[in-house]
């Protein structure tokens, strides 16, 4: 069965990781993905490091499932062109600066003259107005500006820290594609396509504020600092290896005490209740690393698990690809792709029961579908070399096998 979007083209005008995430979660859901690329390399991240058969381990990560084209969009046939093939998508995605895509003469109002009811999604940085609309912009920059940066620090004295992984990027992408799935749905019902317009900004600041804003919920009672919870973190060092031991209940306080001998904490006024716990959290903490360190953590694991105690071992990169449960998930899967050969990646999170979403083929190589598609949008062969001839893509165009499957 296909996957939950087939029937659906996206029209992906996107590059670097936000926008190109967020096309290959439709693409996975078995949405058909043209990604158009410039013929003067393509997509940035191609030429990333970490590589192998001329393909970047990121640009593989966040491209499967997608088909290439090549159009040189400074010229004014490759602009026509691409509102041809506007004329069958259902949605079109862009991330470039605000303002950008309108000189580009593919703003809203013309692509939605090729294609009325398309959904039309915009990806932002910092916003699509305001004072730093138009400036360049990073991850970095986004945990910085949206209070992410100190929120990792524990508190707002301390030196801003950045998380180690570009969330700004990801939650914009899971953002995106399902904001997009919702207007696609919305048409559905109304017939009419609508703009989505998702800046990076707004979408870690909503992140941000279903945990770590409750001091700025409450108005007129504003805190001027942000105090930290803790300094200590959840992750606990033993006599062989870390741990993570997390504790909310009563019934798991208990379990915790039993699980490391103490019991004498149970008696403890300052941990009778999860409000006490809380409050003196940093004590609270201090006391389980001091028991922790005394047995490697197998042994705790063991001993927690045999209480209830919510606990997990913390594993390096390479032993979680190998761990019992992922294996048990099918987390992560092993594809052939036809240039990069054998890659592992993590299966669509999302499982559907009816309609499965799956990887079809791999990240396709720079323009490899260009000729395949532009045939479908109409076009025949003389207008095809027309188009090459006059540098809109480049020539000749052979596609090769464009039906490969990464399986």
């Amino acid at each position: 069965m296909p996957g939950p979007l087939d029937g659906y083209r996206v029209i992906d005008l996107t590059a670097m990781i936000s926008g190109p995430l967020a096309t290959m979660l439709l693409a996975d859901q078995g949405a058909d993905v043209i990604k158009i690329e410039s013929p003067h390399g393509g997509d940035h991240v191609r030429r990333g490091g970490n590589r192998r058969g001329d393909f970047a381990a990121n640009f593989l990560n966040n491209n499967r499932n997608k088909r290439s084209v090549v159009l040189d969009l400074k010229h004014p046939r490759g602009v026509e062109t691409l509102l041809r093939l506007c004329e069958q998508a259902d949605v079109f995605v862009q991330n470039f600066r605000p303002g950008v895509i309108e000189r580009m003469g593919l703003g809203e109002d013309v692509v939605r003259g090729a294609r009325a009811d398309i959904v039309y999604a915009s990806i932002a940085g910092f916003g699509f107005s305001g004072p730093y609309a138009g400036k360049p912009v990073y991850d970095p920059l986004i945990q910085a500006l949206s209070g992410l940066a100190t929120v990792q620090a524990g508190a707002d004295e301390e030196r801003p820290r950045l998380v180690r992984t570009i969330v700004p990027d990801k939650v914009s992408a899971l953002t995106a594609a399902q904001a997009i799935t919702a207007a696609l749905l919305a048409r559905e019902r109304s017939g009419e396509g609508q703009h989505v317009r998702l800046a990076m900004l707004d979408a870690i600041v909503s992140f941000l504020w279903h945990s770590d804003m409750g001091s700025q919920t409450f108005v007129g009672e504003d805190l001027s600092q942000q105090a930290a919870a803790s300094f200590i973190d959840l992750i606990y060092e033993t006599a062989e290896g870390y741990l993570s031991v997390a504790v909310m209940s009563d019934r798991e306080w208990a379990g915790l005490a039993r699980a490391v001998e103490r019991p004498e904490w149970l008696d403890d006024p300052r941990f009778k209740t999860p409000a006490l716990r809380d409050r003196n959290i940093d004590a609270r903490l201090e006391l389980i690393q001091s028991v922790l360190r005394e047995r490697p953590a197998a042994e705790w694991l063991a001993r927690l698990e045999a209480e209830r105690v919510p606990c997990a071992e913390v594993l390096t990169r390479n032993n979680m690809i190998g761990h019992a449960q992922i294996a048990a998930n099918e987390t992560i899967g092993v594809y052939q792709h036809p240039d990069a050969g054998p890659i592992r990646q993590a299966r669509p999170a999302a499982r559907f029961s009816v309609t499965p979403a799956g990887v079809r083929r791999g990240a396709p190589r720079l323009g490899e579908h260009t000729t395949e598609v532009l045939a479908e949008a109409g076009l025949d062969a003389s207008a095809i070399d027309a188009l090459a001839a006059a540098g809109v893509i480049p020539g000749p165009m052979a596609d090769g096998n464009t039906t490969r499957t990464a399986s």
